[in-house]
C-alpha cells in the first residue's frame, strides 16, 4: 500500500468508531470511507432535484452527477460505452433484471445451465424464468474443492442450451472461474453468458471486454459504496434487442391510449426516479479505489489471505471448505469447527469483537455438494489488518473450550 494502512483505516468512520471490533463479513458488504458518506450528502445538499427531468440548472446538476457516475462505472468496468451501464438496486435486482428480460430467449424445451457453486441470486432467477417458460436446468457440476472445469461446463451444455449464468467468484469458497473461456464456449454453443460479479468486482480488476460476457451484474455496497445501488452492465445489440423490466416514469418515449414507446438505453430499464445521490456515492467509492491502487488492492489481500488461510489451518478441529491453498480462495474462507455448530462459532467470536458470518451463505446448492449444511466464513478487505486475523486465531482457538470440550 502506499499509504500506511493506520492511516487507511482513519478513512473510514465505521472503524475509527469501533476500535476493538475485527470486521471480517466483507463478503457480504464492506465498510464506506468518509469521502463516499460525504458524496451522498453533498448530492442531497448541492444537487438534490429529480434528474433527466427538468429543464431548470438544479435538475441538470443532479442529471450530470448520475450521468458522471455512470461514466465512472463505464470506465471501471471496460465497458465500450454509458449506454451499457443500467443502475439497479443490488445484484440480485440486476441479475433478476436480466432473468426477466431474456425470457425473449427462451423456449419450452430449451435449456439454462448453472454452476452449483451460485449465490442465489444467480439460482433463482433462473429457476423461475426456467419454470415460467417450460424450460429446464443443466447443472454444470464442481469438484470436491469446489473448482468449475472446462470439461464439466461442456458436459453441461447441449444443442437446447440458450443462456449460461455463472459466479466469476464463490461467495464461500472464493475460487474464480475462468469466464473468458466459459464465455467463448458458452458462445460457440449459441448461448448467453451472464456473469455474477458480485464478489469479483470489488477484489480484483474486471474487464468486461477481456470476459467476453454478454451480461455482468455487481453491488456498490460490497465495494465500499452505499447499500441501495447495483449495475447491470450489457452489451449494447443485446440490451437494445431486449423489453423493459419495469414500466413507469422516464423509461418511455411516447405514450397513446392503445400502446408506448420506450426510451433510448439506458433510461429504457431505469424506470422512476433514479436514485441518484447512491450513484454519486459509487462513484466516489470508484474514485477512493483508483486513489488506493486496484494493483496495492491485490497485493495486500493476498497477504492478509495467506496469513488467514495459515492461521485457521492451525486450529484444531478447524476445516477448511474448498481448496486447501491459500491463493485460490481470494480473501474468502469458509470452515467449519468439529462439534460446534456455525453460529455457536460466530456468536463466541462475537464476544471477543470479532465479526465472522454464519449460515448457508445463500449457497445451499453449493453446501449440499459439499454435504455441510453450514459454515462459518471470514472475508477480508484491504483495510482489515494482521492484528485483527490474529484476534480470531485466539478467539477461535477457544471456541470448543468455550463450548465445553475437554480438548
Amino acid at each position: 500500500m502506499k499509504r500506511a494502512i493506520e492511516e487507511v483505516r482513519k478513512d473510514f468512520p465505521l472503524l475509527r468508531r469501533y476500535p476493538d471490533m475485527a470486521y471480517l463479513d466483507n463478503a457480504a458488504t464492506t465498510q464506506k470511507p468518509a469521502s463516499v458518506l460525504r458524496a451522498v450528502t453533498a448530492f442531497y445538499e448541492e444537487s438534490n432535484a429529480n434528474p433527466l427531468r427538468g429543464l431548470y440548472s438544479l435538475s441538470q446538476k443532479a442529471t450530470d452527477v448520475y450521468e458522471e457516475a455512470r461514466e465512472a462505472v463505464r470506465a471501471f468496468i471496460g465497458a465500450r460505452s454509458a449506454e451499457e451501464i443500467i443502475f439497479t438496486r443490488n445484484a440480485s435486482e440486476s441479475l433478476n433484471l436480466a432473468a426477466y428480460t431474456c425470457c425473449t430467449r427462451l423456449r419450452e424445451g430449451d435449456e439454462i445451465a448453472l454452476t452449483v457453486t451460485e449465490h442465489h441470486s444467480n439460482l433463482l432467477p433462473w429457476q423461475q424464468l426456467a419454470a415460467r417458460r417450460g424450460a429446464s436446468l443443466r447443472w454444470i457440476e464442481c469438484d470436491g474443492e469446489g473448482r468449475v472445469t472446462e470439461a464439466a461446463l461442456r458436459a453441461a451444455l447441449t444443442p437446447r442450451t440458450r443462456i449460461v449464468a455463472m459466479t466469476q467468484m464463490s461467495n464461500v469458497l472464493g475460487s474464480v472461474n475462468d469466464i473468458p473461456t466459459f464465455a467463448e464456449i458458452a458462445h460457440a454453443q449459441g448461448a448467453l453468458f451472464i456473469c455474477d460479479g458480485a464478489q469479483s468486482v470489488p477484489h480484483m480488476p474486471v474487464d468486461v471486454q477481456t470476459l467476453g460476457v454478454d451480461m455482468l451484474a455487481f453491488s456498490g455496497h460490497k465495494m465500499l459504496a452505499p447499500m441501495g445501488i447495483g449495475v447491470l452492465y450489457g452489451r449494447r445489440e443485446l440490451l437494445e434487442d431486449l423489453p423493459p423490466f419495469l414500466y413507469g416514469g422516464e423509461m418511455i418515449e411516447y405514450v397513446t391510449r392503445e400502446d408506448a414507446t420506450w426510451a433510448e438505453l439506458p433510461h429504457k430499464f431505469e424506470a422512476g426516479t433514479v436514485n441518484a445521490a447512491d450513484a454519486a456515492g459509487l462513484k466516489a467509492a470508484i474514485d477512493y479505489y483508483r486513489e488506493i491502487g486496484f494493483e496495492n488492492i491485490v497485493k495486500r489481500e493476498e497477504a492478509l489471505g495467506r496469513l488467514a488461510f495459515e492461521t485457521l489451518r492451525e486450529i484444531p478441529g478447524v476445516t477448511i471448505l474448498g481448496a486447501q491453498n491459500a491463493a485460490d480462495h481470494h480473501g474468502i474462507y469458509a470452515f467449519t469447527l468439529e462439534g460446534v455448530h456455525p453460529h455457536d462459532i460466530a456468536e463466541i467470536l462475537s464476544a471477543d469483537g470479532v465479526c465472522v458470518r454464519a449460515g448457508h451463505h445463500c449457497a445451499q446448492v453449493l453446501m449440499q455438494k459439499l454435504h455441510v449444511p453450514a459454515s462459518a466464513r471470514v472475508s477480508l478487505a484491504f483495510y482489515n489488518t494482521e492484528e485483527e486475523i490474529e484476534r480470531l486465531g485466539r478467539s477461535l482457538a477457544t471456541v470448543r473450550r468455550r463450548m465445553g470440550y475437554t480438548r
